[in-house]
């Protein structure tokens, strides 16, 4: 066993350097910058105390850092897994209690426990099937539902919190007109600087700005505006070791949220790892790895009082754009964090919850992908429409009942098109010995006695009745003249026994009717699963071509030269 691909961090720390390390403090140092204020931000949204939110921006951190196969991904609290602990652990205690922060902290080590699991098997493929269009559709709904959630802060106004939009919208026409003048003031001016500075230099730390304007605003000008929510203590210390309770009743309750966070947080890793992997040449992303990784920073976080966390889109982007190289980077957040931890989190007691409102409703409105819509609208309507559909159940239906939705849409797309894939008859092209798409290629040559069929998938139970309709159509439309039909078999990559079955019953059947059934280009697995099946009890190895023009060439002209020497090729490769 190769212990650096178990524990990453031997990769990299072994070789460590000044020059390395330059870029890790700048880009360490303006993460952390960016972290704390977003932390206490979106552990508010979990509806949890501001501390949590810097809990979960430390032990996860180390994990990942240590097991992580990327070297710039950034962990932490992130707004979209904090809607859906709010969602999944709201049903089950009242946010801000001892008994919903215990279950929150549960919920990490359910999540970690999965996701570890996942990655010593080797399932992380499981995640590929939620498509691209289902992850933009999703991500977009629950990043609008975050912005939505946060009104209530953003203009001091007690809205109802809910992952169903219907329900957000109600309450907020109904009561909009009850908005704080004061909050909505300091909320929007923090909006527009958080706006204005980004479109300036993104590495700008727009958070860390605008909670200065408000804990200065609250701290000379409070007196004017009592009315104005604010922070107020957020205790001072590290977390104590602690391990979780729990009892089977509560986890199984906890198990479809536990689930959607294993699914989203993986998703969130990934893709950002591979963006991020993109962009340089020292290290590779190993998907299961990164499930081991997130697993043990949500599980021996929750033993530090951290909620389910994983891989920021924003952090880490600047997190790379500062010079990150290793994961020294994120251990110097960490250290920001112990720092602000054990000094300084009284500067936080008149930060106004506007200002945390306007952090994520700028962050998180990035995420709804639009341009990505007008692509797939251009590029593929059934991906289009895919994405939408995900995208109006979250908006409606809540975020686990999104995510389950996505994955059914997904399954159903991946059945259809594997059960319908494309087929076409192929001609033989002028002057050449090439056989090509006749709907491509309007020049080929079309003969009334020869059938080039080209099937372009695995055939197996879900479609083999597909391929003998559609080879039967394009059979009777050449009718008596037809006497010779060709499967093109490049394209089928696999074979099972029902497709085994069925060729064999298509033979049988062509040749009662005096038409000779050849094979052309067939792959070597493909081949053996057809011998293995029987088919050399009804047809010989002079029925097998490397190329369609050879089959043709032979049923026309008996020209037997080329044929022997490729079947006894096959029958060597066989054998």
């Amino acid at each position: 066993m190769n212990i650096k691909k178990v524990i990453p961090i031997l990769e990299w720390l072994p070789n460590y350097n000044k020059s390395l390390f330059k870029g890790d403090l700048v880009a360490g140092i303006t993460v952390g910058i960016i972290l704390i204020p977003q932390g206490i931000a979106y552990a508010l949204i979990a509806g949890l105390p501001p501390i949590y939110g810097l809990y979960c921006a430390l032990v996860p951190q180390v994990m990942y850092a240590i097991f992580g196969s990327s070297r710039q991904v950034a962990i932490g609290p992130v707004a979209m897994d904090s809607l859906i602990v709010a969602t999944g652990v709201s049903t089950l205690a009242l946010a801000g209690s001892d008994s919903y922060i215990s279950i929150a902290i549960l919920l990490a080590l359910l999540v970690g426990t999965i996701q570890f699991i996942m990655g010593i098997f080797s399932l992380g493929f499981i995640v590929n099937f939620l498509s691209k269009p289902v992850i933009t559709g999703f991500t977009s709904a629950v990043a609008l539902i975050i912005g939505l959630n946060q009104f209530r802060n953003l203009l001091g106004v007690d809205f109802i919190q809910s992952d169903q939009i219907h329900l957000l919208l109600e309450d907020i026409w109904l009561q909009y007109s009850d908005f704080n003048l004061h909050t909505t003031i300091i909320g929007l001016i923090s909006v527009t600087i958080i706006v204005f500075f980004r479109r300036i230099n993104k590495k700008i730390p727009t958070a860390l700005i605008v909670v200065v304007f408000g804990i200065l605003t609250m701290k000379f000008f409070g007196e004017l505006m009592y009315n104005v929510s604010i922070v107020k203590n957020i205790p001072s210390g590290l977390p104590n070791f602690e391990i979780p309770t729990f009892d089977l009743e509560q986890i199984r309750e906890l198990l479809p949220i536990a689930l959607t966070l294993v699914m989203v947080g993986y998703l969130e890793t990934i893709s950002i790892g591979k963006s991020l992997e993109a962009k340089q040449d020292e290290y590779r992303v190993r998907p299961n790895q990164e499930l081991i990784a997130l697993g043990l920073a949500n599980m021996v976080g929750s033993l530090f009082k951290a909620y389910p966390s994983t891989s920021s889109f924003s952090r880490s982007a600047i997190n790379q754009e500062s010079g990150a190289k290793t994961g020294m980077a994120a251990l110097i957040s960490v250290v920001m964090v112990v720092i602000t931890l054990l000094f300084l989190t009284p500067l936080f007691y008149y930060l106004p919850k506007t200002i945390l409102a306007a952090i994520i409703i700028v962050a998180v409105f990035g995420l709804i992908n639009v341009k990505e819509a007008v692509f797939l609208w251009k590029a593929n309507n059934l991906d289009f429409w895919l994405m939408i559909a995900t995208f109006l159940s979250t908006l409606i239906f809540g975020i686990e009942y999104g995510i389950i939705v996505g994955v059914g849409l997904s399954l159903i797309i991946l059945i259809f098109r594997t059960s319908r894939p494309y087929f076409t008859e192929l001609g033989k092209v002028p002057d050449s010995d090439f056989y090509r798409n006749k709907n491509r290629f309007k020049e080929v040559i079309i003969e009334d006695d020869v059938l080039v069929f080209r099937f372009d998938a695995q055939l197996f139970y879900a479609n083999s009745s597909y391929f003998r309709d559609n080879l039967d159509a394009m059979a009777f439309k050449k009718g008596d003249k037809l006497k010779l039909i060709v499967l093109d078999a490049e394209s089928i990559n696999r074979i099972d026994s029902t497709g085994v079955e069925m060729l064999k019953e298509r033979v049988k059947f062509y040749k009662k009717k005096n038409v000779a059934f050849y094979f052309a280009g067939v792959k070597g697995p493909v081949r053996d699963s057809l011998f293995k099946g029987g088919l050399l009890e009804i047809i010989d190895l002079n029925h097998f071509f490397m190329r369609d023009n050879d089959a043709v060439v032979y049923y026309k002209t008996g020209d037997r030269a080329h044929q022997e020497k490729y079947a006894k090729y096959i029958h060597q490769a066989y054998h």
